[in-house]
């Protein structure tokens, strides 16, 4: 399917999952970090427009396809890599608290451009910062990723509704948009809030192996389907590494900022203790 199907499509469906799953988050009082979401979400507002107006469909349908590929594969690889790490820490680290607002901002505004472009990424952008630079709980960074992209989301959606009311030649909204919406809606509204539920219950590392597996194998497949080779190739494969080179910049400083201090909690709400199977052991 083209790109630009799968990225509206995308945006509309989440807009309804994803704020379902967040209406079951806020409702359930599970901790989110405030500090870094705020500005992300101010980001995300400016960001998200700007990229559907400026810069999405200018973007080849194929480079749609390998930018949703290359972040999410990237993605799995960080968790291949850092799997025992993530799924052990527990509480936020304070020592980045002061860059709360020029981080949150830099997240939202280019994971709204991302998202822009391929209808993901935003939700994944918060949690890669949280999980490794803030050294976040597993529980406090998931559902802050969840709001993020509920939000980017609806505005994603709602800028392209209206850029295609007054340019539909540029920004075009295919018809099958609509008819996607209408059958994944009503599953994504009650799936979404299950699956935040029965992820809180479930062991995180099988969960977490399963899904970045997924992402990989998502990529090798777009590469293949697509034909990908040549000059094309080699920048995919160039992006995973920088992508990884990013995240591993992100760890090291969590990670040394992580040993002087004593892991804090996360915008002001109680401690989340997690028992030996939540930590994969």
């Amino acid at each position: 399917m083209p790109g630009s199907l799968g990225r509206n499509f995308g945006l509309a469906v989440q807009s309804v999952g994803m704020v379902s799953a967040s209406i079951y988050i806020l409702s359930a009082r599970r901790p989110l970090d405030w500090g870094l979401l705020k500005p992300a979400l101010a980001g995300a507002l400016v960001g998200t427009p700007l990229g559907a107006a400026l810069i999405a469909p200018f973007v080849p349908d194929l480079w749609v396809k390998l930018t949703f590929a290359v972040v999410w594969c990237s993605f799995g690889i960080m968790h291949l890599v850092k799997l025992k790490e993530l799924v052990a820490a527990e509480g936020v680290s304070d020592r980045w608290r002061r860059y709360d607002t020029p981080l949150g901002l830099t997240v939202g505004f280019t994971g709204g451009i991302v998202a822009s472009i391929t209808g993901v990424g935003i939700d994944m952008m918060v949690y890669a910062t949280l999980v490794l630079l803030y050294r976040a709980d597993l529980k406090v960074a998931i559902p802050t990723s969840v709001l993020l992209m509920a939000f980017t989301s609806v505005v994603g959606i709602s800028a392209n509704l209206l850029l295609s009311r007054f340019h539909p030649g540029l920004y075009h909204m295919d018809p099958e948009v609509y008819a996607n919406w209408l059958a994944a809606a009503p599953i994504v509204a009650l799936g979404a809030p299950f699956g935040a539920l029965v992820v809180n219950l479930i062991s995180r590392t099988p969960t977490l192996l399963l899904v970045s597996l997924l992402c990989i194998v998502q990529f090798v497949w777009t590469i293949m389907h697509e034909r990908v080779t040549g000059v094309a190739l080699l920048a995919a494969l160039g992006s995973v590494l920088a992508m990884n080179a990013l995240f591993h910049v992100l760890y090291r400083c969590g990670r040394g900022e992580a040993s002087l201090d004593r892991p804090g909690l996360a915008a002001g709400l109680p401690p989340v203790e997690l028992v030996g199977d939540e930590r994969g052991e």
